[in-house]
């Protein structure tokens, strides 16, 4: 099973204020909604209460230490290998880890694919994208994209696969 990190961050490595994603950018939403479909999300439990409901047409898989945290719609676990198991024996070929920062940087070391785009401002953020070290991943697609209507700044979407 592909362990994969889905992300957007700004030049800081900046992923959320306050609970918040601090940009607005349908077009990199809706490749979101498209790549994630029909998959498993793992997701910390700010991450899942800044969305605020169960994303539809996906497994929703919320990490907390809370034994008594239960939210209808999705599944509450305690740590990230026994949700990775339980995503691999539902036969799952690819599950994506959507935060937060420290859910990032626990799987980082687990993760053959990390799908990144890049924000081309610097925001404040109190929340940040673990440091990566490029060099142990391949590119393997990039587009940029112009500021727009849709889309509040200009960004890259990168994908890379981790090397061997």
């Amino acid at each position: 099973m592909m362990v994969s990190l889905i992300v957007a961050m700004d030049e800081g490595r900046g992923i959320g204020l306050r609970g918040k994603v601090p940009w607005k950018l349908s077009t990199d939403l809706r490749r979101f909604k498209q790549l994630t479909a029909g998959h498993h999300l793992i997701m910390g439990r700010k991450t899942f209460e800044s969305i605020g409901k169960p994303l539809p047409g996906r497994m929703n898989i919320i990490l907390t230490r809370d034994p008594a945290y239960q939210r209808a719609g999705c599944l509450v676990m305690h740590n990230l290998q026994d949700a990775l198991e339980l995503a691999e024996s539902r036969c799952d070929e690819e599950v994506f880890i959507i935060g937060g920062g420290d859910l990032y940087a626990q799987a980082l070391p687990l993760a053959g694919r990390l799908y990144l785009t890049r924000v081309h401002v610097r925001l404040e953020a109190d929340t940040f994208f673990p440091e990566i070290r490029l060099e142990d991943w391949a590119e393997k697609q990039t587009q940029s994209f112009p500021a727009s209507e849709k889309d509040q700044h200009p960004y890259t979407y990168q994908v890379f696969e981790r090397l061997p």
